[in-house]
């Protein structure tokens, strides 16, 4: 999930998270989402063995009432971390 300049959250799946993430920052080749807002942050990632896996969860994530997909986020915030760390995921912009 990707929390936006106007806090809204994005959910998608992609195979290659840098390159999506400097689509979307680019606003060039990004999801229609983003079109006159800006992606602030990286809040939510998981890792999944193939992209239906990915797809299935990507619709539960989607189906989720706001105040669901903020307590996911409570919950998985240390888990993003890690896995942005071992991944060595160089996203700009992304808070410290």
């Amino acid at each position: 999930m990707i929390l936006t300049d106007d806090q809204r959250l994005y959910t998608g799946i992609t195979t290659d998270m840098q390159r999506r993430w400097q689509q979307h920052t680019s606003g060039k080749a990004g999801a229609r989402f983003f079109r006159g807002r800006k992606p602030q942050q990286l809040c939510f990632l998981e890792l999944h063995p193939d992209r239906s896996s990915a797809s299935k969860r990507e619709y539960a994530i989607k189906q989720l009432a706001r105040t669901a997909k903020e307590n996911l986020l409570q919950l998985t915030d240390g888990n993003t971390r890690v896995l942005l760390a071992e991944l060595q995921l160089n996203l700009p912009d992304q808070p410290a």
